[in-house]
């Protein structure tokens, strides 16, 4: 499976899929994406698409010790670190969920918090966050408000799409995280 490689077919069947999420009970970290794409939706894995530095960049700012790959994303939960995400539903591009799907998702995130309890919710996408808690002048890093007994971390997304943020920038922000 680690060599999976989507066809064009496997690419457009997978719109609208959905994906469960890599999580258990007390979490220290709890990653939140906005929502899968299309790699993740044909590959079954979270933040597949080769050009997604989600990865590269656990390594690299010390969460894991090894760059895993997605098909290994449930080792995570080992770590003590999981994956959840705004939206389940599959698109090519963020810009394709609706204002009601990220606010919708900011409740059902909410209750994922008071139920599981990590003790860090890592949101990565600074524009979910702010639609999804009509929260606009939110910014990069510990927010002032928690989430449960969350401390909520916000951090950019590691999507290749985000040309903002090298790797190594990305590595910088999440070193911040109370590991």
């Amino acid at each position: 499976m680690k060599n999976f490689k989507p066809t064009k077919e496997d690419l457009r069947d997978a719109i609208n899929r959905t994906m469960e999420d890599v999580i258990d009970y007390n979490l220290k970290v709890l990653f939140c994406g906005i929502n899968p794409g299309i790699w993740s939706g044909a590959t079954g894995f979270h933040f597949a698409k080769p050009g997604n530095r989600f990865w590269k960049v656990l390594y690299l700012s010390g969460f894991t010790e090894r760059i895993l790959h997605p098909s290994e994303e449930y080792e995570l939960l080992e770590s003590g670190y999981g994956i959840t995400c705004f939206c389940k539903r599959t698109t090519a591009r963020a810009d394709e969920l609706t204002k009601e799907e990220y606010i919708e998702g900011g409740r059902i995130l909410v209750k994922k918090i008071e139920k599981y309890k990590p003790k860090v919710l890592a949101v990565l996408g600074i524009t979910a966050y702010r639609t999804a808690f009509q929260n606009p002048k939110a910014k990069l890093g510990l927010q002032p408000e928690k989430i449960g007994d969350a401390d909520v971390w916000l951090l950019p997304n590691p999507s290749g799409l985000n040309a903002h943020y090298q790797a190594d920038d990305l590595a910088e922000l999440f070193r911040e995280i109370p590991k």
